[in-house]
């Protein structure tokens, strides 16, 4: 990450605070059908790129799509509207929810959407199967980021990988001693930290608690920890209403995270690489591990609406935003690892990749990116119903209390 980390924190947290008309009856790749037999609504993928229509509408994660007007110095939007006429016009979303909502008013063609919103999208008919030979960087994506869970069904592609990272545990090394290896210190019911521990606020948390549970109690029968049949639910469920009462905040502008740990109100709980990074940068000491049961994490995807009226641009976007250079400086920009391999040799920090393990399987294959949870189990199991989103929303509500 460069070290204009400050300047970084402040837009990200200011950042906080699509296919119909596909020119000649597209190849449907929509007709499949997901978990359990779900079927997925059909949808016309382009099949050939015409004419970019002079502007493409985007929802995005803040510091996704950056014009110059935050820094002078990162602007990767203005080179794409030079090149292709398109214009863009970003609307930054501040959560997975906001964004499936944007979505589905249809007045957005392309959305940077994560792991928790992506198979909302894909079964709500509100975004589209990508032709990605139209997108002619996609075969320069790492294969460890394509044909997955959260962004493909039965094999066809939903999205263009974006760029990844794990959710970490961080804790101040001078207050938490010995140093921990395992989640089990965010879970311990006679923490001595009690009261500083801090959590992301978000429903899809409680697949952290799964994968604990996955690890520690195999009796469960946990497989994937966004697959959780009653049982498995209510045991998540139990242990994180059991650590809300150690919980001293949740945080989900991690800017705030960063300062929390700075004033030592927090020195332990769920992190990113970035907010490790950044508050390193403060001159706090803090480390970021992936803990002995691995962890869950994110891989955005750039996803195309079904009723998108700039399809033409939208596809030039994507294919611009996965770029060996673009990707680099998005990647750097935000604090993760880029999804186009060829980015490793265009940042500017040429340990980049390494500090964020893009070029590392081994470490990511530790990781369960953030899918989207579904009645019909998305590990494959048909013989029982799982909770879907809808249910985790609810029971987030009650462990918050």
């Amino acid at each position: 990450m460069r070290d204009s980390g400050k300047t970084i924190m402040a837009a990200l947290a200011a950042g906080m605070l699509a296919l119909a008309g596909c020119g000649g009856g597209g190849d449907s790749g929509g007709t499949g059908s997901g978990p359990g037999g779900m079927p997925v609504p059909k949808v016309d993928k382009l099949t050939a790129l015409g004419a970019g229509e002079g502007a493409v509408n985007v929802v995005s994660w803040a510091g996704y799509v950056e014009d110059g007007s935050t820094d002078k110095s990162v602007d990767w939007v203005t080179p794409f509207e030079k090149e292709t006429g398109c214009q863009v016009n970003n609307k930054v979303a501040a959560t997975s929810d906001e964004m499936v909502t944007l979505m589905k008013t249809g007045d957005y063609d392309v959305v940077s959407a994560s792991g928790d919103a992506s198979l909302r999208l894909i079964y709500g008919g509100d975004v589209a199967p990508v032709n990605t030979d139209l997108v002619a960087n996609y075969k320069d994506i790492f294969d460890g980021l394509k044909n997955k869970t959260w962004n493909s069904v039965d094999g066809v592609a939903y999205g263009v990988p974006h760029g990844r990272g794990a959710n970490l545990l961080m804790y101040r090394t001078d207050t938490v001693k010995p140093a921990p290896t395992s989640w089990g210190a965010v879970f311990d019911p006679n923490s001595p930290y009690r009261g500083k521990i801090t959590a992301y606020d978000s429903p899809i948390y409680i697949a952290d608690a799964a994968l604990y549970l996955m690890k520690t109690q195999p009796d469960l029968g946990i497989k994937n920890p966004y697959a959780l049949d009653d049982k498995q639910f209510q045991a998540s469920v139990d242990l994180l209403k059991e650590q809300n009462k150690m919980i001293g905040e949740y945080w989900s502008d991690y800017t705030k995270e960063v300062q929390a740990f700075k004033s030592g109100n927090s020195v332990i709980g769920t992190s990113w690489q970035v907010i490790a990074n950044l508050t390193k940068a403060d001159k706090t000491p803090v480390e970021a591990i992936l803990p002995s049961e691995g962890a869950t994490g994110w891989s955005d995807t750039w996803m195309i609406s079904s009723k998108a009226k700039h399809p033409n641009c939208g596809y030039l976007w994507m294919n611009h935003i996965v770029s060996p250079k673009a990707n680099a400086q998005v990647a750097e920009w935000f604090g993760e690892a880029p999804a186009n391999k060829l980015s490793c040799g265009e940042t500017t920090d040429k340990n980049h990749c390494t500090t964020f393990h893009a070029e590392d399987e081994s470490y990511f294959d530790q990781v369960w990116y953030w899918t989207t949870p579904l009645a019909r189990c998305v590990d494959g199991r048909t013989d029982v119903t799982c909770k879907d989103y809808s249910a985790w929303t609810q029971a987030w509500t009650t462990i918050k209390g």
